[in-house]
């Protein structure tokens, strides 16, 4: 058993050593490589899906954009494999880490800043000062502006840890409450057992949409520095 709620979400250790780098490596051989396999369904499928994903993310870059597409697709895969990886019984989300969302988050972030600076530098320090702004307004704006865009990749990986904790503490809640209420009520925990069924069905999707819109607002980030 659990000795608390937040027992799951610690990184699991084998003889003392984190093996939280094998797990995270784990996902990569639920994707089959065409230049291993015989061309399937599956496989079909999965490339179908990649190109989709990348023409909706790519649609609106320009060339420099556009070559970020492969490593944008390799995160929203990356993102959704791991998601999806903590739905398994008795498994690890690695994306419950707030250090390891933001160890995503602030490279993905510091590239597109740093690609900005680099192509746009009028456009990207004319973003800390708005036109018209009153002269006694200035030291503020720009102080604001600052921290606006520091704030970004914090905003990214706390989004992505909040909703994936979140829904699984309210899962194994909602299972322990059907547990108990098996030997006082069956009805009341039949009820509480379809209400289970549809979060674990709801938490699928929230896998799937959060590494999404991870994907998609650093999508948006590369836009506005390119």
């Amino acid at each position: 058993m659990n000795q608390n709620l937040f027992t799951s979400f610690m990184t699991p250790v084998m003889l003392g050593i984190p093996i939280i780098t094998l797990i995270i490596m784990f996902p990569t051989i639920l994707f089959p490589a065409p230049t291993r396999l015989i061309n399937n369904r599956t496989i079909s499928i999965q490339q179908w899906l990649t190109k989709f994903r990348s023409k909706q993310l790519m649609i609106t870059h320009n060339s420099k954009g556009q070559t970020w597409s492969l490593l944008l697709v390799s995160l929203i895969l990356f993102i959704t494999s791991t998601n999806l990886l903590g739905m398994l019984p008795h498994s690890f989300t690695p994306t419950t880490q707030l250090s390891m969302n933001m160890g995503m988050a602030v490279p993905l972030w510091a590239g597109t800043v740093i690609m900005g600076f680099r192509n746009k530098t009028k456009a990207s320090l004319a973003h800390f000062l708005p036109q018209g702004t009153p002269t006694f307004l200035i030291p503020m704006l720009v102080i604001i502006e600052t921290i606006s865009l520091l704030i970004q990749p914090v905003a990214l990986a706390v989004r992505l840890t909040a909703n994936i904790t979140a829904g699984h503490l309210l899962m194994h809640l909602i299972g322990m409450a059907t547990l108990a209420l098996m030997s006082i009520s069956l009805f009341t925990a039949f009820i509480t057992f379809i209400i289970l069924t549809l979060l674990t069905i709801l938490e699928f999707a929230v896998a799937l949409i959060q590494a999404y819109v991870f994907t998609l607002l650093v999508s948006l980030y590369l836009h506005d520095n390119t």
